[in-house]
């Protein structure tokens, strides 16, 4: 398996545990005990302090947009990248697929079966924003592409991102949610249905590198490094690398 790593090493030859500029990166939220680990690592390894962001990735794309200054960019889906590069502010050159992810239901009750439960009952179903929100847009094409979203969105409860999503299930005020397999390896709640991954689009967090600044570069290979993808992994994200670095 081939990582970039170049970039990284150089940085961490020349400045060691020496003082540096701050890497301020902007992430969906389901990326956040993963994110958190590897930018732990990296300042052990370098000195540099990673200031991390975490929300919906459409309301981090609009902060970017509207001129936010963040350093890396990692989306939970492609469009909110796009809409970036369509506007001016992304190149091409600087866009590279990172991760995937898989789309559940999960609820408090592992006893729960899904749909017929929720729709014979008269529980709620959480979900990140189904416009806006990537884990809400794959979720609506995966109800939809099981024909039930018609008798389901009037019991949806949309929330600002997928963490937020989650804890509504976590705290019982939903019966279930549609959140990441990640999140559910986060967290107490059941993973009660998996969803088939050509139910709805792929699942592909693209990283982005905003400028070229040295801790910049070097956050960004360390990251595409064996070493930076390890607490992805080990949160049950798949890499991507391979594809994007061939």
């Amino acid at each position: 398996m081939f990582y970039r790593a170049t970039a990284f090493m150089v940085f961490f030859a020349a400045t060691g545990a020496a003082h540096a500029q701050d890497v301020t990166v902007f992430a969906a939220a389901s990326l956040q005990d993963g994110l958190e680990a590897a930018a732990d690592d990296f300042e052990a390894l370098t000195g540099t302090t990673v200031v991390l962001s975490f929300a919906g990735s459409s309301t981090i794309a609009r902060q970017i947009e509207y001129g936010a200054p963040a350093d890396v960019f990692l989306s939970a889906n492609v469009a909110w990248v796009d809409h970036l590069k369509a506007t001016g502010v992304v190149a091409d050159q600087d866009v590279i697929p990172y991760l995937g992810n898989e789309l559940v239901v999960v609820s408090g009750d592992p006893d729960l079966q899904w749909p017929a439960d929720v729709l014979n009952g008269s529980g709620l179903v959480s979900m990140a924003l189904v416009d806006a929100v990537p884990a809400g847009i794959y979720g609506r094409q995966a109800l939809m592409d099981a024909q039930l979203w018609t008798d389901l969105s009037a019991r949806v409860v949309q929330a600002d991102n997928v963490r937020a999503a989650l804890r509504f299930v976590e705290r019982g005020e939903t019966s279930v949610g549609i959140v990441y397999a990640t999140d559910a390896m986060a967290s107490d709640v059941s993973i009660i249905h998996r969803f088939a991954p050509d139910a709805h689009d792929p699942i592909v967090y693209p990283l982005v590198q905003l400028n070229d600044r040295p801790e910049t570069v070097a956050f960004t290979d360390y990251l595409l490094s064996e070493q930076g993808l390890r607490p992805f992994v080990d949160f049950g994200f798949t890499p991507l690398v391979d594809e994007a670095e061939q």
